[in-house]
């Protein structure tokens, strides 16, 4: 009845040529009840490749009653025998599907791929995980008693996911429901929805039954988005984006009680301490700022530098941030690709401004690069950052580093944990027992120690403060998909 992954291994040449978007392609269109189908109007919008404005392809622009018939479809299937019931290990093979690949974000080629292994590792780790959904058995106080706790899958799961990865995002999030045993209805970014669409053909290959996942593609993604929050059909939202948004999906799904799954914004600091290794803390720093042209919400958004090691690390900073290669994503050199849209280079643009207006310095960068296309900005480096600076509160997601000069431990941690939101945060030191005082005190969810990139498979991502709710990936992400049951068995005769 299910391919396995030796045939979706044996196909994969022909899914990498569906990506690569040629013209005779047929199956960019939503998916629901295990069908490619336009929106019950028929509008279409354009979805365009952030480098150079050039149209890649149309999609659906689905509406309230597209949506409805997706949840009603991930109902169904849930209920049926064909998903939910399903034991853990044929769940398990069914979730091992192959890779794929993406520029529709505009990101270099050479991260894209990195991204399609990232994002196809939640899926092989989750298709094993969803073998190791344990209950377990607790002793009674009474003889003729036992306790049974036994976990089971929540229902139509309704994941709205972000642009910047378009691929992991995903994954991370089904990967998880697909495991617990619920049914997706999915909502991709309108800017990069057609990732979502190529793994959704992988799966359609692989077996899924018709319901069990569901791809809503829309450009009204406030309408629809409180749709799927307000439907009492969907028992669990998952939302990556930001704080602000967050927050309105946390108000709206309060409405109906449902379970709730929040990967929100960031504001991590990257301290660099007196007894930091310079050049491993220069390329980590480097790493953490500037990958993805500095659109990710683990980013590091302030660099705190210790005045004894200050000018070194400014100046080869400087160094490597000029010598980065800004380009086109299909280039395999190019390091720094192009802004999403309007809205983040308006963003960089004014917080240039914004620092220029309060005496900060802009060692280099600080501007758009219009010959490379309308959408790229320089990489930025900004000392003498005063405090009431916007990037110093604000997450920038853009490739602007300010660089903040400290005295002493505790005046940079206080500086590091005075902001709303803790995703993630990171530090360089050498010195053993300033490695546990500073891990302990950080106000964040995720820590990278002399580390710059600390995103794993197999580790829990997520935030303290208002940076969310729940975890994602590691053994506890299945966790946010599953209800606990306890089941009393009584009057037994020993």
């Amino acid at each position: 009845m299910f391919r396995t992954l030796d045939v979706i291994r044996a196909n994969r040449s022909r899914f990498r040529l569906h990506f690569q978007l040629q013209n005779n392609l047929s199956f960019w269109k939503s998916y629901i009840n295990g069908e490619w189908i336009e929106a019950n109007d028929g509008e279409r919008y354009e979805i365009k490749n952030p480098a150079d404005g050039e149209i890649i392809r149309c999609v659906p622009n689905m509406k309230i009653e597209d949506c409805q018939k997706a949840i009603e479809a991930a109902k169904c299937a849930f209920h049926s025998e064909e998903w939910s019931s399903l034991c853990a290990k044929q769940r398990s093979q069914l979730l091992k599907i192959a890779e794929v690949i993406t520029a529709e974000s505009g990101k270099p080629i050479t991260e894209a791929k990195r991204e399609v292994l990232y994002g196809s590792s939640f899926i092989e780790w989750f298709g094993e995980e969803a073998r190791r959904i344990r209950g377990e058995i607790v002793p009674y106080p009474k003889k003729d008693r036992e306790i049974l706790v036994v976990k089971q899958p929540l229902g139509v799961a309704g994941l709205i996911t972000p642009w910047n990865f378009p691929l992991s995002m995903i994954t991370r999030k089904a990967g998880a429901a697909l495991a617990a045993g619920c049914t997706l209805v999915v909502k991709p970014s309108s800017f990069t929805p057609l990732t979502c669409l190529a793994v959704t053909r992988l799966a359609e290959e692989a077996g899924f039954p018709k319901g069990v996942i569901n791809v809503v593609t829309t450009k009204s993604a406030r309408t629809v988005g409180e749709y799927m929050c307000n439907s009492p059909d969907i028992q669990i939202i998952s939302f990556t984006g930001s704080t602000r948004i967050g927050k309105i999906v946390y108000g709206l799904c309060s409405k109906t009680m449902k379970r709730i799954s929040l990967e929100l914004g960031g504001n991590a600091p990257l301290i660099v301490f007196d007894s930091a290794d310079l050049k491993n803390a220069v390329e980590s720093a480097l790493a953490a700022k500037f990958r993805n042209c500095g659109q990710a919400c683990t980013a590091a958004n302030r660099i705190f530098v210790q005045e004894g090691i200050y000018k070194q690390f400014v100046d080869k900073f400087k160094t490597y941030v000029e010598d980065l290669s800004v380009g086109h994503g299909r280039c395999e050199n190019t390091q720094i690709g192009p802004l999403i849209n309007e809205d983040q280079l308006n963003k960089m643009n004014e917080f240039v401004k914004d620092a220029r207006e309060k005496n900060a310095c802009i060692l280099t960068g600080g501007e758009g690069l219009p010959q490379m296309g309308k959408l790229f900005f320089a990489p930025t480096i900004i000392t003498e950052v005063p405090r009431e600076a916007k990037i110093y509160a604000e997450e920038i997601f853009g490739p602007i580093a300010p660089i903040i000069k400290f005295k002493g431990e505790k005046e940079v941690l206080q500086k590091a944990n005075e902001t709303r939101v803790g995703l993630a945060g990171y530090f360089f030191s050498e010195n053993l027992q300033q490695v546990f005082r500073v891990a302990k005190c950080l106000e964040v969810g995720m820590i990278g120690i002399n580390e710059g990139i600390i995103s794993t498979t197999e580790a829990p991502f997520g935030g303290v403060k208002e940076s969310g709710i729940g975890r994602e990936a590691g053994h506890q992400g299945v966790d946010e998909y599953v209800d606990i049951k306890y089941i009393c068995l009584g009057n037994l005769k020993y």
